[in-house]
């Protein structure tokens, strides 16, 4: 009972799955940027893009990707890199093979660069509605202190049809019952232990997201280590249809 309690209580606190439930679509001006994008070769590839979701359901694109006639289109299954009339120039079925092998140092291709923030991004903006999806597991457990702050903790086991991180995340619920951090460590970026602060809550259409997103190194304790950032999100305006 208690876990159910804290997985309503931040469904609740971000909008309620009613009015979730009446989201088709996710649609985000935004600004991505930090130290992992450079190290795996493309700094500046993702500055300025317009993100499309589904909700629900996982796919995505960006625009403009890496050209402003160009876009990526994303499933757990096929990354597509295409023009804006839907014309395929590079596409990569099973994508997250083709991370196999890599350490964190591996430079990355366009493809492997599409399916990274393409599920990422899906994530962060399905998140935490997907929560009561199908096949996930919601489990609160020990609270954490952290700049003065005590707050609850839910640790949530992802279905493996889902694209994510990992597959075990922990997420820190401030007073508001709002997602303040995520703990997680991504696999296809070298498996780097991460502590990822959620700011700047705004609400849009009854829908609160955090509109700054910064990514530090986790230490073995879970405590964070304050820089270098290796992603930082800034988000401009997000639009729910």
């Amino acid at each position: 009972m208690i876990m159910r309690e804290l997985r309503d209580l931040v469904i609740d606190a971000h909008g309620g799955i009613e009015r979730w439930n009446n989201v088709k679509a996710i649609e985000g001006d935004m600004s991505i940027s930090g130290g992992l994008w450079a190290r795996k070769g493309w700094p500046v590839a993702l500055k300025n893009v317009r993100v499309t979701a589904a909700a629900g359901k996982q796919w995505i694109s960006y625009h403009p990707f890496l050209g402003e006639g160009m876009r990526s289109s994303c499933t757990p299954d096929h990354t597509v890199i295409e023009t804006l009339d839907g014309k395929s120039v590079k596409d990569r079925k099973n994508p997250r093979a083709a991370f196999d092998g890599h350490t964190v140092e591996t430079r990355w291709d366009e493809l492997h660069l599409a399916y990274f923030s393409g599920y990422a991004m899906w994530n962060y903006l399905n998140t935490p509605f997907i929560f009561a999806l199908p096949g996930f597991r919601a489990e609160e457990i020990e609270p954490w202190d952290e700049n003065g702050e005590t707050r609850r903790r839910l640790k949530v086991t992802f279905p493996d049809h889902i694209a994510t991180h990992c597959a075990e995340q922990v997420f820190h619920i401030n007073g508001e019952g709002l997602i303040c951090r995520m703990d997680y460590s991504a696999a296809v970026a070298g498996g780097v232990p991460t502590a990822h602060y959620l700011d700047d809550h705004r609400d849009f259409s009854g829908i609160k997201v955090a509109t700054k997103r910064r990514a530090v190194r986790r230490n073995a304790d879970s405590t964070a280590i304050p820089g270098p950032v290796f992603v930082a999100i800034d988000i401009a305006d997000v639009r729910f249809s």
